[in-house]
């Protein structure tokens, strides 16, 4: 039997929290919530008695203490994380405590920001015969990012880009995604606070970044979505397959 849950919250908005992660929240008997980025309407379902705690101020030794006496007491837990818990989450420290002490987890997928931002904006990432890949990434900060991975190098590649935790840093961002060949005509989507009632999203293009990331005051919780070849004339007629009457898979024949 699973003891603690790590739930993916979303990117804030509530109602893109899945079925199973809403229903253990309001099962669970202590709620530990990521505060600083999970709005308190998402673990508003949590049950008439259980503990509900903001873990925004915790260490990692003190929210695993309260998981583990939670667990010794026959509990269950949700541990409430902002997006995807497999995006920029810290889930493997707090389960290599978890390992441990011998208490089960298991992990409920969400959300992550980028998706949302994408949706909210009407864009895909993936646009036939234009792009096929897309990347996850970041500028480094106090985490430091390997010199194979900086931005810079990725941008060679001239995919799809979604850039978390660097709107600290506008400028370095565009530098880095020029200095890797980028056209500076690129669209790029700037998304602040997506999911939460003062979401804001700005189309851009690579050169004006940092200039309009700065005149929003979009220097924190906000993802830049780089979307190569999405510009107005450059789309041209490509279409997915997919639909295409002459095209045949084993349910059209």
């Amino acid at each position: 039997m699973t003891q603690v849950y790590f739930i993916g919250a979303g990117p804030g908005d509530p109602e893109l929290v899945t079925v199973k992660g809403q229903r253990l929240i309001a099962e669970a008997d202590l709620v530990l919530y990521a505060g600083s980025l999970v709005p308190q309407e998402v673990v508003a379902c949590a049950k008439s008695g259980a503990k509900v705690e903001n873990s925004a101020s915790l260490s990692l030794e003190e929210t695993h203490s309260l998981m583990a006496e939670t667990v010794r007491q026959g509990g269950m837990v949700a541990r409430v994380h902002t997006g995807d818990p497999g995006l920029y989450g810290a889930v493997r420290e707090q389960a290599e405590l978890l390992d441990g002490d011998g208490i089960s987890w298991e992990v409920v997928p969400g959300v992550t920001a980028g998706f949302a931002a994408a949706a909210a904006a009407g864009r895909s990432f993936t646009v036939p015969e234009v792009t096929q890949t897309l990347i996850f990434s970041r500028l480094e900060g106090r985490t430091p990012v390997p010199e194979r991975e900086h931005l810079r190098e990725l941008a060679r590649s001239r995919s799809a880009m979604c850039i978390y935790l660097s709107a600290g840093d506008p400028e370095g961002v565009r530098q880095a995604l020029l200095e890797g060949g980028m056209p500076g005509e690129t669209v790029v989507l700037e998304a602040y606070r997506v999911g939460w009632s003062d979401q804001k999203i700005a189309e851009t293009t690579l050169e004006n970044l940092a200039a309009t990331a700065r005149e929003h005051g979009f220097t924190r919780q906000t993802v830049f979505l780089v979307l190569p070849g999405q510009g107005a004339h450059d789309l041209g007629t490509a279409r997915s397959l997919l639909y295409d009457k002459d095209f045949q898979h084993m349910y059209r024949k």
